[in-house]
C-alpha cells in the first residue's frame, strides 16, 4: 500500500513539474531620467518605465534599469567623484537570456557635447548603440531602439525639436542592423502638440510652491509627472504592438 502511494506522488511530481511554469521573459530598460525609477522624495516626477511596468501582465517582467543623467556612453562607462569606473551595462548582459528583451533609449545626455564624460558625438552615439544591440543579441535578446522623447519647448505655439541628429542616427541604426525601432520622439512630439502649449505642462513635473518636495516650486519641461509617464508608458505599449513582436 505504502509502496503503491509513493509511486502515485512521484507520477504526480513527474506531472507536476512537466507543467512547471516557465521563468517570465524580462523586458530589460537601459535609458536616461525620462525612464528611470525614482524615489519618494522626488515625486510627483516619474519615469515612463515605472508606468511601462504596470502595463504588463504576469507573464512579462519589467526590469527597468535606466539612470538619472546616463548616456549611451556613461551608461557602460560610468566615471564616478573618486574616478572609479562602473559599468551599468554589464550586470544586464550577464543575466539576460534568449527571448528576453531590451529597449534602448538614450539621446537626452548624449547632446551633452561638453560634458565628456557624458556626451557623445554622432558617430560614438552610433557606435553605441551598435554595441548594446550586438551584445544584446549575442545572449539571443531581442534589442528594440527608441528614439528619446521630445521636450517641451514651444516657440510661437509650435513645438521646437531640440534632440538634433541624434534621433536620426537611432532611426539609421535600427535600419542597418535591422532592429524593431520605436520613433518616440515623433509620436511624444504628437502628443505634446495635441495638448498646446499651455495644457502640454499637465505631462511634466511643474508643481507648486509648498509642494513638500518642491517647497519653492519646480518647472520642468523634461521630466514627466505621474500622468505624463502612464501617457508615454501607453505609446511604448503602442509602438510594441505596431510592430507585431512574439512577446
Amino acid at each position: 500500500m505504502k509502496r503503491s502511494i509513493l509511486i502515485s506522488c512521484i507520477v504526480i511530481l513527474t506531472i507536476l513539474s512537466a507543467f512547471k511554469a516557465k521563468d517570465p521573459t524580462i523586458i530589460y530598460i537601459i535609458g536616461d531620467s525620462t525612464a528611470a525609477n525614482k524615489q519618494e522624495r522626488a515625486f510627483p516626477e516619474t519615469g515612463w518605465g515605472m508606468a511601462f511596468a504596470q502595463l504588463l501582465s504576469g507573464e512579462v517582467r519589467v526590469e527597468n534599469k535606466a539612470l538619472n543623467g546616463r548616456s549611451s556612453k556613461s551608461f557602460k562607462q560610468d566615471i564616478g567623484k573618486n574616478m572609479d569606473t562602473v559599468n551599468h551595462w554589464q550586470p544586464i548582459f550577464d543575466n539576460l537570456k534568449p527571448g528576453d528583451y531590451v529597449l534602448i533609449q538614450f539621446g537626452h545626455n548624449d547632446e551633452k557635447i561638453d560634458k565628456p564624460n557624458v556626451g557623445t558625438s554622432l558617430s560614438e552615439f552610433e557606435h553605441n548603440l551598435v554595441f548594446y544591440i550586438d551584445q544584446a543579441r549575442e545572449k539571443g535578446a531581442i534589442p528594440i531602439l527608441l528614439t528619446p522623447i521630445a521636450r517641451r519647448k514651444f516657440e510661437h505655439g509650435k513645438l521646437v525639436p531640440t534632440h538634433g541628429n541624434y534621433p536620426m542616427i537611432t532611426k539609421k541604426v535600427a535600419t542597418d542592423k535591422q532592429v524593431p525601432c520605436i520613433d518616440m520622439e515623433n509620436k511624444t512630439t504628437k502628443l505634446l502638440t495635441s495638448y498646446g502649449d499651455e495644457k502640454s505642462k499637465h505631462l511634466f513635473l511643474y508643481v507648486e510652491k509648498g509642494d513638500k518636495n518642491y517647497p519653492n516650486g519646480k518647472q520642468d519641461n523634461t521630466h514627466l509627472n505621474t500622468f505624463g509617464a502612464m501617457e508615454v508608458a501607453k505609446m511604448v505599449v503602442e509602438g510594441m504592438r505596431d510592430l507585431k513582436l512574439p512577446i
